[in-house]
């Protein structure tokens, strides 16, 4: 279960150093094999390869009505290694398509991460902060 956030910085390649407290995990739970797609509300979404498996299944076996966002979830994957300094390689593409250039927010997510440009990032949260609480979490104790 991966959770909370990292600050990090991206280098010119457009690699990042994974945080040293999840580098066992993810190496005892998919020998450092990861994919890397977007997410919907424009950050990046970081698997474990097994945990990819498992979402990439629940995706394709969305009916047509959902072909574009199949093709924006597996038609943007793509599969990465962490490499031996500990650092996972972004796209081009997939940098892009987040906006993101070198400050950048990881965020464990459970199952998975959340890659975001520092920047929107943080104008995300504050926006999130200022809405209504949603329905689900109307009753929930905190």
């Amino acid at each position: 279960m991966f959770q909370g956030a990292s600050s990090l910085a991206m280098d010119a390649k457009g690699r990042f150093a994974v945080p040293t407290r999840h580098r066992e995990v993810l190496q005892a739970l998919c020998a450092g094999q990861m994919t890397v797609t977007r997410h919907p509300e424009g950050c990046l979404m970081v698997f474990p390869r097994p945990a990819w498996e498992n979402f990439r299944d629940r995706i394709a076996a969305l009916p047509m009505s959902a072909a574009g966002w199949k093709r924006v979830f597996l038609g943007n994957a793509m599969d990465v290694e962490i490499d031996s300094a500990a650092r996972i390689l972004i796209s081009p593409e997939l940098r892009a398509a987040a906006g993101i250039t070198r400050d950048v927010m990881l965020l464990g997510m459970g199952s998975h991460f959340e890659l975001w440009d520092s920047g929107a990032h943080a104008q995300h949260e504050a926006a999130v902060m200022q809405s209504e609480l949603p329905d689900a979490l109307k009753d929930f104790s905190f």
